[in-house]
Parts: structure tokens; C-alpha cells; sequence
């Protein structure tokens, strides 16, 4: 059974920082692209962050570059989010996910996407809350 499970969220102060971590069962997960994905209350799903199988290419979106880094940790079978600089704004349940990039295809290894209907795998989310 394929799982992913996210960890570290929390409540932090505007400003502070929260680093989250989406660990993978039953699959290694430096043969899949990771995207990060949040959603508010009343709001869609939308990208914040991927990273390529082969940890060569990372995006972000507009409000988060700068402060956010994603990044991989092949050992531990884990990616992290390291958010800081948090905002009230960035107050939502964010979700790992993961897509399949086998070593047979090196094309897609070196990329990774932010579309939420690319991805096959998802944690089921870890509540972030950004609050004086």
C-alpha cells in the first residue's frame, strides 16, 4: 500500500517559521516528483511548491518564492517544506503529493509541476495556522 504522510504543522505567530514533512510507505520516493498543495476553508486547492525526482528542479508559487524551500531527503524517504516568513495568509491544510518518474524515464525526472491533476498519491494533510 502507497502512502504519504504529512507532519509539522501547527499554530505560529506571523513571521515565525514551520518546516513539514511528507514521509513516504511502501514506495521510494525519489522515483516520484513531490508536490505541495494547500487549501483554505472555502477556498480551492492550489501549488505551492514541487520538487523533480531528481531534486535537480524545484518551483514555487509567486506568493511563497523566497520563503519557502522544498527539498529531499532520499535517505529518510522524506520531503520537507521549510515555510518561513510565515503569513496569516499562508493559514491552510497543506498536502503532500507524489507522481511516478521511473528511472526509465529520465525526461520526466528532471521535472516536476504544480498542476493539482498530475498528481496520483496524497497525504491526507496537515493543518498550518498563521495567527497572532
Amino acid at each position: 500500500q502507497l502512502q504519504l504522510v504529512e507532519s509539522g504543522g501547527g499554530l505560529v505567530q506571523p513571521g515565525g517559521s514551520l518546516r513539514l514533512s511528507c514521509a513516504a510507505s511502501g514506495f521510494t520516493l525519489d522515483d516520484y516528483a513531490i508536490g505541495w498543495f494547500r487549501q483554505a476553508p472555502g477556498k480551492a486547492r492550489e501549488g505551492v511548491s514541487c520538487i523533480a525526482s531528481d531534486g535537480g528542479r524545484t518551483h514555487y508559487a509567486d506568493s511563497e518564492k523566497g520563503r519557502f524551500t522544498v527539498s529531499r531527503d532520499n535517505a529518510a524517504n522524506t520531503v520537507y517544506l521549510q515555510m518561513n516568513t510565515l503569513k496569516p495568509e499562508d493559514t491552510a491544510v497543506y498536502y503532500c503529493a507524489a507522481v511516478f518518474h521511473p528511472p526509465a524515464s529520465p525526461l520526466y525526472r528532471s521535472t516536476c509541476t504544480m498542476l493539482l491533476g498530475e498528481y496520483d498519491y496524497w497525504g491526507r494533510g496537515t493543518q498550518v495556522t498563521v495567527s497572532s
